[in-house]
């Protein structure tokens, strides 16, 4: 009785152990997915994320779903299969258009783009390569910085062609070549010269040769006037509350930013680049390898390459990705292909931080610590000051600023600041900018989002205190050294 009473226990022993080794690969994946989705529900209830989510933890999909609505007007749900405006993740899809021709012989990467465009100046076109505007190296001042860009084009409807002709005769900022500013206007032109090459349009080289061999049916160019299912409406986030976005003909994002999605398509994407089914190894390297000529070794072609420690240890983890921002859309979607790793987040109410939340996700798969979601301080600083005026909501800011509840963010207090500047609330958003710069004084974009303020309330001499501010701190802002040249001129 006792010798099987014993046998029992080793053999109860033993199972408990093959219970044990047996079970953490069970709860390890079952307990990623569940932070994964209590992270982003934390997001989407604190009014940071609406729109559609997909992990992959090598190669496999753990978690996909939709948070918020994707159109407000009639309570849809976002889901996986809804279409997002893609904004600059379009980019990607763009150089590996090039880099296909470029395999095919129809293209050289080191040759001017005036060997393709005959009607480019050849003053500047000389001197630009087609590796300079896949690696914003080129110098080409960026079209949606243009003061008038907003009033005068987002609007309007242009043949490529046409749209060339609002940039070709800029200046450029520095000599082709010489360092990294990044530049719509780069991937605008290449779309132009695939379509210069090949004979056919940029959307449809995209259908041929990426989205029908990838049965990316989900995706493609996307236009106004067309009638198609599942797609997402753009929202602009306004302190708690939302409003329509504005429009934006889509001829002007062109290949620089035209596409919608879902995240189901853009995991084929993904898997498709561990292959060669669209291009051959020696091409698909360089588009992932970094161009360090000017010692920005963060950018490929369509493509951006960083390192990403991981907390509590010495070692960090190759990201590859690219973020994206349109009107009413932003969007982020991050590679790790040493363990094919995928993070994909698609966002329908304009701007919001999605570069911590796949950081957060990424420590997850990792089981490393992670932030957690916090509610914001600018949104609910606008919502006060809205309500109940500027003086309340400096007061409210105080409170916020010290609590463990809310998180203070640079981007989103710029953000806030620029909704006030919109709506003629000029001395408001003084303060915000103020705010942001005591906050964040290390940072050259607050002075500069400040000195314009100021600008827009004649005062002329803040205005050129804070835009030397900003040029002092951070050299490559041209935007801010250009408006100090005129301001200092009269």
């Amino acid at each position: 009785m006792e010798l099987n009473s014993n046998h029992f226990l080793k053999r109860t022993i033993l199972f408990g152990i093959l219970i044990l080794l047996i079970l953490p690969s069970i709860v390890i994946a079952q307990t990623k997915t569940e932070q994964i989705d209590k992270l982003m529900s934390l997001y989407n209830e604190y009014g940071q994320f609406n729109g559609s989510v997909l992990v992959a933890e090598n190669s496999k999909v753990i978690y996909k779903k939709g948070l918020g609505l994707a159109n407000m007007e009639w309570d849809i749900a976002n889901q996986p299969d809804t279409k997002h405006r893609l904004g600059s993740i379009t980019k990607q899809f763009t150089s590996m258009l090039i880099m296909q021709l470029v395999e095919k012989g129809k293209l050289k990467l080191d040759v001017p783009i005036t060997t393709y465009l005959s009607d480019y100046p050849k003053a500047t076109g000389d001197s630009i390569t087609i590796h300079h505007l896949l690696t914003h190296t080129a110098g080409i001042p960026n079209y949606t910085s243009f003061q008038n860009f907003f009033n005068d084009h987002m609007r309007n409807p242009y043949t490529p062609d046409e749209f060339v002709e609002v940039f070709k005769d800029s200046t450029l900022q520095f000599t082709p070549g010489d360092r990294f500013a990044y530049s719509n206007s780069g991937y605008f032109l290449l779309g132009v010269i695939i379509e210069k090459v090949s004979g056919k349009t940029y959307e449809q080289m995209l259908q041929e040769n990426i989205f029908t061999p990838l049965k990316m049916n989900n995706t493609g160019f996307d236009h106004h006037s067309t009638i198609l299912k599942n797609r997402a409406t753009g929202y602009n986030k306004f302190g708690t509350s939302y409003t329509n976005s504005d429009y934006l003909d889509m001829s002007i994002p062109y290949a620089a930013g035209s596409m919608y999605s879902t995240v189901e398509d853009l995991y084929l994407w993904d898997q498709a680049l561990y292959t060669d089914q669209l291009i051959s190894k020696k091409y698909k390297e360089l588009i992932f390898t970094p161009d360090i000529s000017t010692g920005q070794a963060s950018y490929g072609y369509g493509w951006g390459i960083h390192y990403q420690p991981l907390r509590k240890t010495n070692d960090s983890i190759k990201v590859i990705g690219h973020g994206g921002g349109i009107n009413g859309f932003n969007t982020i979607i991050s590679r790790i292909p040493s363990d094919k790793h995928l993070i994909v987040l698609l966002n329908n109410t304009g701007g919001t931080d999605l570069r911590t939340m796949s950081r957060s996700i990424s420590s997850i798969l990792y089981g490393k610590t992670y932030d957690t979601p916090k509610k914001s301080v600018a949104s609910s600083l606008l919502g006060v000051i809205m309500d109940r005026g500027i003086a309340p909501g400096l007061e409210e800011f105080k409170k916020m600023k010290t609590s463990e509840t809310y998180e203070l963010k640079e981007m989103e207090m710029n953000m806030i600041g620029y909704q006030l500047l919109g709506l003629e609330k000029v001395k408001e958003a003084i303060e915000v900018f103020k705010l942001n710069v005591t906050s964040f004084p290390e940072s050259g974009n607050v002075y500069d989002s400040l000195g314009e303020a100021y600008l827009k309330d004649g005062n002329k001499e803040l205005a050129i205190k804070n835009y030397k501010k900003s040029v002092a701190i951070d050299p490559s802002n041209t935007n801010g050294i250009k408006i100090l040249k005129e301001l200092q001129s009269k």
